[in-house]
């Protein structure tokens, strides 16, 4: 099963793996989060910290942020890797590797410059670019049922509009620590790439329907 998700899906299993395994050396190791998180301050000070956007979606908070994360990632991950290999070939992989390098990279810009002139903030974990799987696997499956919370369903296409919606409002108004400019930011970049690398991808989007 391992070696199948290897042969397969194999930057999803590096992704997963990877993330999985810095977050857990963190919890042990917590001096290591202020040298991998997100900081925008010093981020616009000193280029050479750019790569805090990586490092920083390689990590979380605790063990429900990264446990809520990797089973999106799983569920949606690893199956949109297959189907960008199915569309693409073995370029497929390679596609998929830049999707969520770049959501990890456009999610986290407008925080970067929102957030630039504050030392206090900082930022972690890797749900902007799992926002971005998440959408861009929507776009070719919009009727597929999604749990919230695990219990109640609804068709991902419905999902997307409310959770859009709710990222816009909570990025203006809710106080809770949580960065919805990466979930917002994260989601439509997962969107326009999809449109970009597959623009028949709206014809099949229109035609579930």
């Amino acid at each position: 099963m391992l070696l199948q998700y290897l042969v397969n899906m194999p930057v999803a299993s590096v992704i997963f793996a990877l993330t999985i395994g810095l977050s857990i050396y963190v919890f042990s190791n917590p001096d290591w989060y202020g040298r991998l998180m997100l900081h925008p301050y010093s981020i616009h000070r000193d280029k050479s910290k750019f790569y805090l956007i990586f490092s920083s979606g390689l990590i979380h908070k605790d063990w429900m942020h990264l446990l809520f994360n990797m089973i999106t990632f799983y569920y949606f991950g690893f199956p949109l890797e297959q189907i960008f290999v199915e569309a693409s070939g073995p370029m497929g992989h390679v596609l998929f590797a830049a999707l969520y390098i770049v959501a990890l990279v456009l999610s986290d810009i407008p925080t970067i410059m929102q957030q630039k002139n504050n030392p206090g903030y900082y930022s972690l974990g890797a749900s902007g670019a799992i926002s971005a799987v998440l959408f861009s696997f929507i776009l070719f499956y919009p009727k597929v049922k999604l749990y919230i919370f695990f219990a109640l369903p609804m068709p991902a296409f419905v999902f997307a509009f409310l959770y859009l919606g709710y990222c816009i409002w909570a990025s203006r108004n809710a106080k809770d620590g949580i960065n919805h400019d990466a979930h917002l930011f994260g989601a439509l970049t997962g969107l326009l790439f999809t449109l970009v690398a597959y623009p028949w991808i709206i014809k099949h989007f229109i035609g579930q329907f």
